[in-house]
């Protein structure tokens, strides 16, 4: 059996990505569409060794499609999706605009698959940070209980899209030669800075989407703490959230610290993480050994390690988490949840 499929968003980075693990997976599609802002409409992009027109987003119609992975921005999904879904579609959306809906599932599947069954056409995927942490989390805490996560995530300029991306790779460039200016000693001749609050380049900010009037939580970190409660099915997990953007390119790191219900040890965890689908252990640090951005970026594993006590938490325990964000943080996750509902089988 085969699909008609549309990507939404499909010049972005997240499109891109996507259409790349479509043909890597052999993703069973029938009919391609692709869907982009009108700037974009005529302009082609090649897929399987074909050449595809984009369509305008906003002047387009639905019909016949069986599936739509939606990676556009919140505002864009809140008008655009259900227009997508009453044509018929699956909308797996990739915004935030669904994702604390109570009748919208939101799906990472190695943890929360069962949620799908209650879908109503759209289902949403969770935020880049979110995706790799509850990756980290989940099994622990479907082993021994988690009551409070502390959570400092370190996160790839990719984060912003493809525009934040060239601003930081070309604000790198532009900095390399001024050593002096790096160091302080001198002013430091930068473009200014559109896509992000302070410079990106050799730099870093605790500072990831924005802050509303009168809140110390970026909405960011806010999204994480909400989005983990709901993903594992636990209200009144306590979760406190920090947001850094740091000048790397792809791949989204996270420092977890959690106390648990039950007792566990470090090696006890490792038995439960490795065991858990799409997670690789990565854990003897006098050997170098453990996740970085670098490591996980292009593979679709989350990777987990430095896996240690914490002696002022209750059965405390931490860890560090390295992911892809453009992949298991946003593009393979919503493609593992359309094989899901779609019944396709990975060989």
């Amino acid at each position: 059996m085969s699909f008609n499929v549309g990507i939404s968003g499909a010049t972005g980075v997240t499109g891109e990505v996507a259409l790349r693990i479509l043909e890597a997976r052999n993703f069973p599609v029938r009919q391609l569409r692709l869907f982009a802002s009108k700037r974009s409409a005529g302009q082609t992009l090649r897929w399987r060794e074909s050449d595809y027109q984009i369509e305008a987003l906003e002047e387009a119609a639905f019909d016949g499609l069986d599936l739509i992975i939606s990676a556009t921005s919140a505002s864009i999904a809140r008008s655009i999706v259900p227009k997508m879904v009453a044509a018929g579609a699956i909308v797996i959306d990739q915004s935030s605009a669904f994702r604390l809906d109570s009748g919208v599932p939101l799906v990472v599947p190695e943890i929360n698959g069962v949620d799908l069954q209650s879908h109503n056409g759209i289902i949403a995927g969770p935020n880049c940070t979110t995706a790799v942490a509850v990756m980290a989390i989940a099994p622990l805490h479907e082993a021994f209980e988690a009551q409070n996560i502390v959570s400092s995530s370190y996160q790839a300029m990719s984060g912003k899209g493809r525009e934040g991306m060239k601003e930081f790779l070309a604000a790198s460039q532009a900095a390399l030669g001024q050593s002096e200016g790096l160091r302080g000693h001198e002013t430091l001749n930068l473009p200014d800075p559109v896509q992000f609050p302070h410079y990106s380049a050799f730099n870093l900010f605790p500072h990831c989407e924005q802050f509303e009037t009168g809140s110390d939580m970026s909405t960011e970190e806010a999204k994480m703490e909400a989005e983990m409660r709901k993903m594992l099915h636990a209200p009144n997990l306590m979760v406190h959230a920090t947001a850094v953007r740091v000048p790397v390119l792809v791949g989204h790191t996270v420092s977890l610290s959690a106390g648990f219900k039950q007792p566990v040890s470090p090696s006890q965890a490792r038995q439960v993480l490795q065991a858990f689908p799409g997670l690789s252990v990565l854990d003897e640090p006098q050997a170098g050994i453990y996740p970085t951005p670098l490591a996980a970026s292009g593979i679709d594993e989350v990777l987990v390690g430095r896996i240690r006590t914490v002696p002022f938490f209750k059965n405390g325990l931490s860890l560090v988490a390295s992911g892809d964000n453009l992949r298991k943080g946003n593009a393979l996750n919503a493609i593992q949840v359309a094989e899901q509902v779609l019944g396709i089988k990975q060989n």
